[in-house]
């Protein structure tokens, strides 16, 4: 967001800069941040010219920050994660804020001494000047090299262009994640250059260059730590240009689609996927037809897929082939042309899925049912994908064949019984308006399966015994259908989770407070097994709970008694007994 200029300022920037602006621009927290970085003197080589203030912020790293008057709004530039981002960066709030500390000092008439100073220099002195600088810094040389690559009179130097993005993706190792604002800064210094090459009428140059710099980019993203998404930046920053040159250049269409095309197969990182799509309005019906002729070529290199059948290739050039292919398919809108491609590959229960469910969507329900019973068949027991089997259900409810759906849902349920597969056959049984009958029978099975268990004696580490086979999911089933006393019968009885007893505990607080404390006490003991502030801090939520449940209920007071065993076991843990303080305990 903006901030209007107020009219009649001779120095735009400085006329902007209020705390109120700052405040207002400033991203999440950072006009406080901004404040700390400003008082503790991280700002330094503050300068002012007349439309633009820059400095040096000292954070993880040395930022450069500048702050400008564009179309009477404050324009912010800084090289730190946030900032790239396009936010206005606790950086950003520092330099302006150090701006106004220093009373907001502008250029007399307008123009620095530095400005002054320079401006008496001859031509030859500010050269001399200028190239002593380019030597000591690499980025300006690289800069000027690259102006001077885009200023002949016979046209961009391509040559220069490529050894420019040779240099700024150069890692000379591996770039860590610290030092991957720098680096990909100076890739996107050289597509800024191209961005201005395109301005200035050279379109075909710029394609050539864009595809020499998404190949550079591939090559460096492999030693480098991308995990903030720098060099897909720029991956995405050179596609958009190319697209963009490749409108006004209009190149021959059969060699872009090859080119297009080989740089879809060779890449690793989706550079230009769904090309077909994207440049069909460039590529015409002569270009569509070689991308088309190339895809075919290499699609047939690949053998059809059954199940259990692999595929070394499966998740590098097949899948590329087969997403081109499948795009291809979707341009034509013949959806037979689509299923073709992809029962090439029905390896696995989710490609027969995936046909259905695109017959689905094209309204042709009985070949959707046709293929998830052919995936459904095709597949053992254990190598089943049960959105097949939702799907399946899923239709035949809507046919009618709800004996049929639930038959499908009950298998499923048998053979997983948790408190999710419960949830799962209820959502099945109401659509089939039957719910009562099966809620009955599932809960029939679930304390079945928990009767044929081999009971065992409690496990001293937890509240009552956990078992690998306990109570839990039919506990869940009663606290999900708000039973809370049939949920503590089947804990008692089977069993369940610690949580599941503190969640008992907690809903049972006004009718049952004896058994909660019971819980929440052997809970306590349980924990301070162990040591660590987060503990503790758990423990005093937990004696608090107790603390009331105790006042609620007069000449029941073991509170003060806890207090003191808790004290007397826990002595040496001086931050649980800090805590105990705090609370006057």
């Amino acid at each position: 967001m903006g901030i209007a200029l107020v009219s009649g300022s001779k120095n735009e920037i400085g006329n902007l800069l209020s705390l109120s602006n700052l405040r207002e621009l400033a991203w999440g927290r950072s006009f406080e941040r901004g404040e700390e970085y400003a008082a503790d003197g991280l700002v330094h080589a503050l300068r002012t010219t007349t439309d633009a203030i820059a400095a040096k912020v000292s954070g993880t790293r040395t930022y450069r920050v500048k702050l400008r008057a564009v179309n009477g709004e404050i324009d912010h530039d800084c090289n730190c994660p946030v900032g790239m981002d396009g936010l206005f960066c606790k950086h950003c709030v520092a330099v302006g804020l150090a701006w106004l500390d220093g009373g907001g000092i502008e250029p007399e008439g307008g123009t620095s001494d530095l400005e002054i100073y320079l401006e008496s220099l001859d031509k030859k002195a500010l050269i001399a000047l200028l190239l002593e600088r380019a030597e000591e810094d690499d980025r300006l040389y690289r800069r000027l090299e690259i102006q001077c690559a885009g200023a002949s009179n016979d046209g961009p130097d391509l040559a220069a262009f490529r050894g420019a993005f040779d240099d700024a993706l150069e890692t000379g190792g591996f770039v860590d994640w610290g030092g991957m604002c720098d680096f990909s800064s100076g890739a996107d210094e050289v597509v800024d250059a191209l961005e201005d090459l395109l301005t200035e009428g050279h379109a075909a140059a710029v394609v050539e260059l864009a595809e020499y710099g998404l190949n550079g980019v591939e090559r460096a993203i492999e030693f480098v730590d991308d995990s903030d998404g720098w060099m897909g930046g720029l991956l995405e920053r050179l596609q958009e240009l190319h697209l963009a040159a490749c409108l006004v250049a209009r190149p021959d269409p059969e060699e872009l689609a090859a080119r297009l095309f080989e740089a879809q197969m060779e890449s690793g990182y989706g550079v230009f996927h769904g090309a077909a799509e994207t440049y069909k309005g460039i590529l015409g019906k002569a270009g569509l037809s070689e991308y088309r002729r190339l895809a075919e070529a290499e699609w047939a290199k690949f053998p059809a897929l059954g199940s259990g059948d692999d595929d070394p290739h499966r998740y590098g050039s097949r899948h590329t082939i087969t997403s081109i292919m499948e795009s291809l398919a979707r341009a034509s809108g013949d959806v037979e042309a689509l299923i073709a491609v992809k029962s090439k590959d029905l390896s696995t229960p989710w490609d027969f899925l995936d046909i259905a469910k695109t017959y689905l969507e094209s309204d042709r329900e009985d070949e959707a049912l046709e293929w998830a019973e052919r995936g459904f068949a095709a597949f053992p027991d254990d190598r089943r994908d049960e959105r097949l089997r939702e799907f399946l259900a899923d239709i035949h409810h809507r046919r009618g064949s709800h004996d049929v759906a639930m038959a499908l849902v009950w298998e499923a349920f048998e053979g997983r019984l948790s408190f999710h597969m419960y949830q799962e056959l209820e959502s099945h049984a109401r659509k089939a308006k039957t719910w009562p009958k099966w809620r009955e029978r599932a809960l029939g099975l679930m304390r079945e399966r928990l009767d044929a268990q081999p009971s065992s004696q409690p496990d001293k580490r937890s509240f009552w015994r956990i078992q690998p086979h306990d109570g839990t999911d039919l506990v869940q089933v009663f606290l999900y259908e708000k039973n809370v006393e049939t949920a503590w019968r089947e804990a008692q009885k089977y069993g369940c989770s610690n949580d599941l007893w503190l969640e008992l505990a907690k809903r049972r607080e006004k009718t049952h407070p004896d058994g909660s404390v019971a819980i929440y006490r052997k809970h306590i003991d349980n924990r301070l097994r162990h040591t660590g502030n987060q503990i503790y801090e758990e423990v005093v939520g937990y004696l608090a709970r107790m603390e009331k449940l105790d006042a609620n209920n007069a000449g029941k007071a073991t509170f003060k008694t806890l207090i003191a065993e808790i004290r007397n076991a826990h002595k040496r843990k001086r931050n649980l007994m800090k805590l105990l303080d705090q609370r006057g305990w």
